[in-house]
């Protein structure tokens, strides 16, 4: 039987997520973010593609590393304007059954108090479909217009976000018991005290004393998602994550990475296969491998280099328009994200490191992952492929224009994937938790989480 390979839509409530200049291409429609039907009529098509989610990324500044300002973001439209993924989250799952939702959101700006209510409402809202990135943040405008110089250095992000996850959890797991409400009409009583705890944080980051607002939902903990491949990262995501989004532009460095991971989570105690990773992909296809190359060149008439590499130097933390075109990126100490810096060393075809021009081209359409261009069978002879060279899961899935590009996999790729036995031809029931790892909707025993678990009392009322 061949593996299963999983899908994740990936987008971001702006115009160019990771392709910039694609927004002038007449087909796409990345210009009606701000229209509640085109994310709504979005759900829709993934739902009917059976895709497991779609994974919502989000920044909290501007791109303002290459050049030394935000001018070059601004003018090409990159991840800016920019509007808030959580809003959306409701009418999506308003209009699909099965459809999961991974939001991104970061640890070092928002207190986890609000947050933890923010979470357990979309859970509810969902039916248990939400899932949460984690990021510890990476732009240095979002940390100057938050009121801070600079970000924290990048291990010391993640510190924080340790004990931002450690009060979530006493939240989420430790403070309502799970039948703390009653609701009982005679007596008047909704909710039994005796069984909603004071969660009693007081940390090095945070002080969190109460109880959570918000009342037990079907997953509890949001799925966990991680993006992070810097070995801070990975340590982070062997404790948390459920779910696991990792780039790389070949597949020696894919193999290492998953490599890591798993043994990562063993090394937690965990199962090997207690996260589903999925890596960066852009997939270009049509009915035939002409016509699918006809495209990409297409696509590619359209993709602004300038703006790949304004997407690039804020990924990297290095200003790009300070290197020759034709000049190697050679060794550098990265303060954003570092596996950004690791995917483009020594990432030439032919092993030879990359030149800016060479990023530049890499990352017009779809960022810092593969691009994958052939006929239906082409592309799934690719996918499987990879899965079994590389023991990932599945394929975050970016776009050179949206909702073509999801469109074009649904009616070309997935069919030819399903006739392999290679795709799942519908949904598990259940929550997200469940539908990935067909284990319940809660965390397991062996999850971090799980150890704040509230004991179940007997009520003395």
């Amino acid at each position: 039987m061949p593996r299963q390979i999983r899908f994740n839509a990936f987008d971001m409530n702006c115009v160019a997520h990771q392709s910039a200049g694609l927004w002038r291409h007449p087909d796409d429609q990345g210009w009606r973010y701000k229209d509640l039907r085109y994310w709504t009529d979005l759900a829709k098509l993934l739902e009917s593609g059976a895709f497991d989610g779609i994974f919502i990324a989000d920044v909290l500044g501007t791109y303002d590393v290459y050049g030394g300002s935000n001018e070059a973001a601004i003018r090409h439209g990159a991840q800016v304007p920019v509007g808030d993924p959580i809003l959306l989250i409701s009418a999506m799952a308003g209009v699909t059954e099965h459809l999961g939702f991974g939001v991104t959101a970061g640890t070092s700006y928002e207190h986890p108090y609000p947050f933890a209510r923010r979470m357990s409402t979309l859970d509810h809202l969902t039916n248990g479909r939400v899932g949460w990135n984690v990021v510890t943040g990476y732009l240095p405008s979002a940390a100057r217009n938050m009121g801070h110089d600079d970000q924290l250095e990048h291990d010391d992000r993640y510190d924080v976000a340790d004990e931002y996850l450690e009060v979530l959890y006493k939240l989420w797991e430790g403070s309502w018991e799970d039948d703390a409400v009653v609701r009982d009409r005679e007596s008047g009583v909704f909710t039994d005290p005796s069984k909603v705890h004071e969660i009693g944080h007081h940390g090095k980051h945070f002080t969190v004393p109460g109880i959570h607002l918000a009342e037990p939902s079907i997953q509890r903990t949001p799925v966990i998602y991680q993006a992070g491949a810097s070995p801070r990262g990975i340590t982070f995501a062997a404790e948390n994550a459920e779910a696991i989004f990792v780039a790389a532009s070949t597949k020696p460095q894919l193999t290492a990475t998953v490599k890591k991971i798993r043994d990562a989570l063993e090394a937690q105690g965990r199962d090997r296969y207690s996260a589903k990773i999925y890596t960066l992909l852009t997939i270009i296809t049509d009915e035939t491998p002409e016509k699918a190359q006809a495209k990409y060149q297409e696509y590619l008439s359209y993709a602004s280099e300038e703006g790949a590499l304004v997407f690039m130097s804020g990924w990297m933390g290095i200003d790009l328009s300070t290197y020759d075109l034709d000049e190697p990126i050679g060794n550098v100490k990265s303060n954003a994200i570092q596996s950004a810096v690791t995917n483009v060393q020594g990432a030439g075809g032919d092993g030879k490191e990359w030149t800016v021009r060479d990023i530049a081209r890499q990352g017009a359409i779809g960022g810092l992952g593969p691009i994958v261009v052939g006929s239906g069978v082409e592309v799934a002879d690719h996918l499987q492929d990879w899965v079994a060279d590389t023991d990932v899961d599945g394929f975050n899935l970016a776009y050179a224009i949206t909702p073509g590009t999801f469109e074009d996999v649904i009616k070309f790729v997935i069919p030819e994937l399903r006739a392999r036995g290679a795709y799942p031809d519908g949904y598990t029931e259940g929550s997200l938790r469940n539908k990935l790892h067909g284990h319940g909707d809660r965390l397991p025993t062996e999850h971090r989480g799980s150890g704040y678990r509230v004991e179940t009392s007997v009520s003395t009322r």
